[in-house]
């Protein structure tokens, strides 16, 4: 019957003067999924300090994908500041 959840990952290309470039070249981002409600229930991400992969974390974990994720990526461009953040 398998797993009730799916596991979804995702690299970018880190901007380049960031420790983050320095230290893994990419950023990645790891999802696990609920298949049926579509509501991430975990998340991890390759950001260099715990507090920066805990903010994501919440700011992730609970959202449905099965809405518009319009609302998730503003709420990212609103409460994550960083010169590196295009």
């Amino acid at each position: 019957m398998g797993q009730p959840t799916l596991l979804i990952t995702a690299y970018a290309k880190a901007p380049q003067n960031t420790s983050m470039y320095e230290n893994y070249k990419y950023a990645g981002m790891v999802l696990e999924i609920h298949k049926e409600s579509h509501i991430i229930i975990n998340a991890e991400f390759t950001f260099l300090t715990t507090l920066a992969q805990d903010f994501f974390k919440r700011m992730i974990v609970g959202f449905d994908f099965s809405k518009d994720i319009d609302s998730l990526i503003e709420n990212i461009k609103t409460d994550f500041l960083a010169p590196s953040q295009q």
